[in-house]
């Protein structure tokens, strides 16, 4: 449902059935309001505005259509298509093409209904009652409009909506790491003997994995359920999405029925699409901001403002995730049936920083912010936390070695890596004596 509320067409069809039925109600005033209006309309005035409203709404409509088209091919051109889904989802942009294609049919509606007299003199009334607050609702949305298109499609305003909803599923990660399962400790990497794989039926990509249904599953079943694919993962007939195992498992193998049944309810918990989706899978905007930083970087565009600026909003991101514990109590656990496996601290450096420090190996300036906001991570995080920290800072330090072409240059990346910390660990080695 979420989803589905998020197309384009969804609002608007929802506006302008509002506005068709806005427009046809009026025309039961004469029966719904017995008292008379305190003054007329006469129809060639409501006739007037009705047909200059229905000729301006769609020309804005057209125009504002257009200004969209341009808007999501500049993202793509100088952003990433990874982001244009987010322009495409945004709730302001949706609200103004409802608002203006809804203003248009409540003013087509209006003014076939006049032509063959369907209002009477109460209908007319509220008839123009509601246009005045239609035209009321045109001219705030237009205003918000105007304001919006000042930065529809910009790479500083596509950035910022792709660092906010990354950081809302970080957030939502964090405050539950494990999705309301039980963490998948090494102890429990495998579930019980006997436990055997489902495979998906079609390949693509995980978009949300629906734990509640899981554990329902598993508790009408007696079976412990151990997912093996978070959302982010590619899979196909050959990856298997979950485990499931338990002491009914001889029955239940034994019933193939049963059994088919099992797997397929285990299949409908997991939703498979063509693209990945920010909403369960924080690593994806991970990756997109990265998409972000290496395009900036380009010999194309050559804006390393914006791989810096990409890098500096990266500690914002990773900064929530630093210190998370898993549940203690197993009384804190909704669905202690269903095992879930965590988001590997490792995984989320290397979704974000090789990309920036692979294109900006020949850039002094992307590196020193690079060196920097690594830092930064390593003095807010936990012992892993600085573990990935200064693993990657080695790895860039590496990549700069061979990108940057002046000596000078490497040996002040050198000399902030050890400022800052970041080479402690190789300090008897060869890189870190230099």
């Amino acid at each position: 449902m979420l989803q589905f509320s998020r197309r384009l067409w969804v609002r608007a069809a929802l506006l302008a059935l509002l506005g068709v039925a806005a427009a046809l109600l009026a025309t039961l005033a004469e029966q719904v309001l017995p008292w008379d209006m305190p003054f007329t309309v006469e129809a060639n005035a409501v006739d007037r505005i009705l047909d200059i409203l229905a000729s301006s709404m769609l020309a804005v409509t057209t125009f504002s259509l257009s200004v969209m088209v341009s808007a999501y091919g500049a993202a793509t051109s100088n952003v990433t298509p990874r982001a244009t889904r987010l322009l495409v989802q945004d709730p302001t942009t949706q609200n103004v093409l409802a608002v203006f294609l809804g203003s248009f049919l409540f003013s087509l509606v209006g003014i076939v209904a006049l032509g063959t007299g369907s209002y009477g003199e109460r209908g007319r009334a509220v008839l123009f009652i509601v246009t005045i607050g239609v035209i009321v609702i045109i001219v705030v949305t237009m205003v918000r409009w105007i304001d919006y298109l000042s930065g529809l499609g910009r790479v500083g305003e596509t950035t910022e909506r792709v660092e906010t909803a990354t950081a809302a599923a970080i957030a939502a990660r964090v405050a539950d790491p494990y999705l309301g399962g039980r963490p998948a400790t090494a102890a429990e990497e495998v579930c019980p003997p006997g436990a055997r794989p489902v495979f998906p039926q079609h390949s693509g990509y995980i978009q949300h994995v629906d734990i509640a249904g899981l554990s329902d599953v598993a508790e009408a079943r007696g079976l412990t359920v151990q997912v093996l694919t978070l959302p982010g993962s590619f899979v196909h007939s050959g990856r298997a999405l979950a485990r499931i195992g338990g002491l009914s498992m001889t029955g239940l193998e034994a019933d193939g029925v049963a059994w088919l049944e099992a797997c397929a309810a285990v299949r409908a918990c997991f939703t498979i699409g063509e693209h990945r989706s920010f909403d369960q899978d924080p690593r994806f905007g991970l990756c997109v901001m990265a998409e972000i930083a290496s395009r900036a970087l380009s010999p194309a565009v050559n804006d390393h403002g914006t791989a810096i600026d990409v890098l500096s909003r990266s500690v914002r991101l990773l900064a929530p995730w630093a210190g998370q514990v898993a549940p203690e109590d197993e009384e804190d656990i909704p669905y202690p049936r269903v095992l879930v496996p965590r988001i590997e601290v490792e995984d989320l450096f290397a979704d974000l920083f090789p990309p920036v420090a692979r294109d900006g190996a020949g850039h002094l300036e992307v590196h020193i912010r690079l060196q920097k906001s690594l830092s930064a991570l390593l003095a807010m995080g936990d012992a892993e936390f600085s573990r990935c920290a200064r693993a990657q800072s080695r790895e860039a330090m590496d990549r700069a070695e061979i990108g940057l072409s002046l000596e000078a240059d490497r040996a002040t990346l050198r000399a902030l890596c050890l400022r800052e910390g970041l080479a402690e660990e190789a300090a008897g080695s060869g890189r870190g004596e230099g």
